[in-house]
């Protein structure tokens, strides 16, 4: 492996890393070289999981309980990485939960607990992260997991999609802001991807949907999201930040409606 995509002795955070893409890309960058440290708040089973999936690749791993939408968990998770391993190098977040519910049907209640884990929970991780980096030597990656959904328009998704927007403006001024500190500030926006996640989200209607309007015409694994993260804790990605990354397999730009092939030479002529 090339030293520009290895991340031998980096040190990482995933947040969320019990299941689906947080275990992907805890293992992916583990695979890398990484240490990976990370939180999962009710699947200790799954945590149990992605800490033996780590070690497997010979890397150290440090998992914590609790919820991203505690600052003091988050802040307290920078500090613990920071004294076992001497530096935070690399930092995702990706710990998020899906509702799926009609804007008009949604209690107050309910909108901010959606926000406290998918936005704020995020903006945690981001200044636990950037506060320890801007001390360090050396660059520094923060990796925000976005969705495709916040480009595309989802029914039902309002709450969702309102934080996955908010993330992507987050990170672009972040990316400004911390810029003088060799720190750069990217997101990943994952496609349909099948996950635990989802599940519950998705009916056979829908997941025969997304197959369809898929370029690729199948539905993504969360490795191929992480690998892309990958590339970006790298010092491949060293002069990108601002940026958000689609991993969808062609989704959003798929126009295709069924139009007619032009059957007059030269094309069609209004009169």
């Amino acid at each position: 492996m090339s030293r520009t995509f290895s991340l031998e002795g980096e040190n990482a955070v995933v947040t969320g890393l019990s299941t689906g893409i947080g275990r992907a890309i805890a293992e992916a960058l583990a695979r890398e070289g990484a240490n990976v440290a990370g939180d999962y708040q009710k699947d200790a089973e799954g945590a149990a999981i992605t800490r033996g999936l780590i070690e497997s690749h010979g890397k150290d791993s440090l998992i914590l309980q609790g919820s991203t939408a505690d600052e003091a968990h988050v802040d307290d998770m920078a500090d613990q990485v920071v004294e076992r391993w001497g530096s935070l190098d690399i930092w995702v977040n990706n710990a998020a939960r899906i509702f799926v519910k009609p804007f008009l049907e949604i209690e107050t209640e309910e909108w901010h607990g959606l926000l406290a884990a998918n936005l704020h929970g995020y903006m945690f991780g981001c200044r636990a992260a950037a506060r320890q980096m801007a001390r360090q030597d050396g660059p520094g990656r923060i990796i925000n997991i976005t969705s495709q959904s916040s480009i595309q328009a989802i029914n039902g998704f309002s709450a969702y999609t309102t934080a996955k927007g908010g993330i992507d403006g987050l990170t672009r001024v972040l990316a400004m802001e911390l810029a003088q500190y060799d720190i750069t500030v990217n997101s990943v926006a994952p496609g349909p991807t099948d996950t635990p996640l989802n599940k519950t989200a998705w009916t056979p209607r829908a997941r025969a949907t997304y197959i369809e309007r898929i370029g690729l015409h199948r539905i993504s694994v969360p490795e191929e999201t992480a690998d892309v993260v990958c590339f970006l804790a790298s010092h491949a990605s060293r002069f990108m930040t601002g940026q958000e990354l689609l991993v969808d397999g062609g989704l959003s730009i798929n126009g295709n409606v069924g139009h007619a092939a032009t059957s007059v030479e030269g094309g069609e002529v209004e009169d």
